[in-house]
């Protein structure tokens, strides 16, 4: 994922002290928290305190498993159907992304366009069950021809078999005193195979992109025929500007519910200008 990986390779860990170097959240807590984000909606940190009520450090706490309670600041682990168990209370902080309906869970910002990645998958699917089962290789024989009754049955079986695994094979057909066309192969397979298979994944493509605000050229995808898309680094440096910097600044509020600074940023030098 683009956007977690640019936005933990830009996090710095900060520190306990000045003489204890073990930073309060780890770069792997962080990148979970990070991707929970951005899948569900909702990032969850766990903060641990000391027997004097200190911070030592915070632990990332999936967000498929956390729940809130009733109470304000109260939370449950609930990874099953056992009994959930309570988190010590003002113990967890939620970060989550804004909803129009509920101020309780997080709603993630591709919701839109997950139809579009659904199709896009169902068209694969389709396409790769299509292959398997042989259908590609379909078609009507008709056959008008004088032709003896042992071939027709050996080109019935012989048509059965090209089903499935092994298809695309050769026949062979004897017609003694068959006249010029009395053998006719009338493809099938090409009506069901123009399914715009390509059309679908592209129109698909750009729909989950522009959910997810992502510029193609960063994510390696060739440009059409007689295109372009620009050079690579300007792209990153839009991205990061409008999509990433945002990101930083929702995960800055961890600072502002613990009263002191947990999360910090090195700033990114942006490409020079030609």
């Amino acid at each position: 994922m683009l956007k977690r990986n640019l936005i933990a390779a830009s996090f710095d860990p900060v520190p306990r002290s000045a003489s204890d170097q073990t930073p309060i959240l780890s770069r792997s807590a962080f990148g979970k928290a990070v991707q929970d984000y951005l899948v569900f909606g909702n990032a969850y940190l766990e903060a641990r305190r000391n027997v004097l009520g200190g911070v030592m450090d915070l632990h990332h706490a999936f967000a498929k498993y956390t729940r809130r309670g009733l109470i304000a600041g109260e939370f449950f682990w609930a990874p099953g159907i056992d009994a959930p168990s309570a988190f010590a209370p003002g113990s967890v902080i939620q970060i989550m992304q804004p909803d129009i309906n509920q101020e309780i869970y997080g709603v993630p910002e591709y919701l839109s366009a997950l139809q579009s990645a659904l199709l896009n998958e169902a068209a694969t699917l389709f396409r790769r069950r299509y292959y398997l089962n042989g259908s590609h290789a379909g078609y009507i024989l008709y056959a008008t021809g004088d032709i003896d009754e042992n071939d027709t049955e050996a080109l019935r079986d012989a048509l059965k078999d090209s089903k499935g695994p092994g298809n695309f094979k050769n026949l062979f057909v004897h017609a003694p005193g068959g006249k010029d066309g009395s053998i006719k192969i009338l493809p099938i397979a090409e009506v069901g195979a123009k399914d715009e298979f390509l059309g679908i994944k592209n129109a698909t493509r750009d729909d989950v992109l522009a959910a997810h605000r992502t510029p193609p050229s960063v994510l390696g995808i060739v440009p059409a025929q007689g295109s372009q898309l620009g050079k690579i680094s300007e792209a990153v440096d839009m991205f990061f500007e409008l999509e990433i910097l945002p990101l930083q600044m929702a995960f800055l509020e961890i600072n502002d519910r613990l009263g002191f600074e947990a999360v910090r940023f090195t700033p990114r030098a942006t490409a020079a200008a030609k």
